[in-house]
């Protein structure tokens, strides 16, 4: 197996408890309702939020994929932190046999914000590279909800507060 990894920041208005809350502690009920044309639900497979716990995104019909599974690896609510992977679904295709993430939110205290860190890992079936052009999309699709969810708290700010 090969691992072919990348890791980016991006700065937030919002504080790091809110964006924790509404990206990754409730994104399964808030990413459909924000993103209805590309997210139809969003369903526990197995477990109770914790570690372990498996959830399928499923995708409409405006989205050229069908649905994927994620796998709770680490959940620290107390620092922001949350590791998960892909395990399953139309993304990974025949090349990928997994993809991990890590997402940490840290406070940004001269302006209140936080900053975000990803890292992504794709994990490889054999010693197949992953294209530019995949770990460029990727970026792009991570970007976009992150941004949907930071313009939705910062104009509804009781919202996770």
């Amino acid at each position: 197996m090969g691992v072919t990894s990348f890791t980016q920041e991006m700065s937030c208005p919002v504080a790091a408890a809110r964006m924790f809350k509404a990206l990754i502690v409730d994104s399964n009920n808030l990413i459909p309702k924000l993103l209805p044309q590309f997210i139809a639900s969003v369903d526990v497979i197995q477990g109770n939020g914790g570690p372990g716990t498996i959830e399928q995104v499923n995708f409409t019909e405006a989205s050229q994929f069908k649905y994927v599974k994620h796998q709770l690896k680490e959940l620290d609510c107390d620092n922001f932190l949350c590791k998960y992977s892909m395990i399953e679904g139309d993304p990974l295709g025949d090349k990928l046999e997994s993809i991990d993430y890590e997402v940490k939110f840290e406070a940004n205290t001269s302006d209140g914000g936080c900053v975000c860190k990803m890292k992504s890992s794709y994990n490889t079936i054999g010693e197949i590279a992953v294209s530019e052009e995949k770990i460029k999309e990727g970026k792009e699709n991570a970007v976009a909800i992150y941004k949907v969810v930071e313009t939705y708290l910062m104009e509804n700010p009781q919202v996770y507060a």
